[in-house]
């Protein structure tokens, strides 16, 4: 079953149970997806254009959540966070930072990046190997650790 068609059977779950905070980050993911299938015009998303689109809205809430913590507005940081968490559950299951490091740490050695300079090289590579379930800055955060 695809990501879109598991969508849509939550948002019909959730009018029925009303769940208004869950119908609104799935509406949100659902237009994002057509928005997506439009540009692209060739009909059906891949699975990895879905799991990029499905990360980039979980981003989006959790770095709006993160600014309304700091500005002491926890009455609007909390939806946003429920949102993210309900969203998640389309992604596959995130892996630890061990894990991270472990795939880094293989990839700079088959490449045998040295410095900074491969950078680019290492993070193309395990972002791809890595998608849906590692975030970006995690990823690179592990790949500057290790390219000293």
């Amino acid at each position: 079953m695809s990501v879109q068609k598991q969508v849509m059977d939550k948002m019909k779950e959730a009018m029925k149970s009303k769940d208004t905070v869950a119908l609104t980050a799935l509406r949100a993911l659902k237009s994002a997806f057509m928005l997506a299938n439009t540009e692209v015009g060739s009909g059906e998303l891949s699975e990895g254009d879905e799991m990029k689109i499905i990360q980039k809205q979980v981003k989006q809430r959790k770095d709006s959540a993160a600014v309304f913590s700091e500005q002491g507005r926890s009455d609007l940081a909390e939806p946003e966070l429920a949102e993210a968490a309900i969203l998640e559950q389309f992604l596959p299951e995130a892996l630890s930072e061990e894990e991270i490091e472990k795939v880094v740490k293989e990839t700079i050695a088959k490449v045998g990046a040295e410095g900074m300079k491969d950078m680019g090289k290492v993070m193309g590579i395990v972002s791809k190997q890595l998608a849906g379930q590692a975030d970006g800055k995690t990823i690179s955060t592990l790949v500057r650790k290790n390219l000293v």
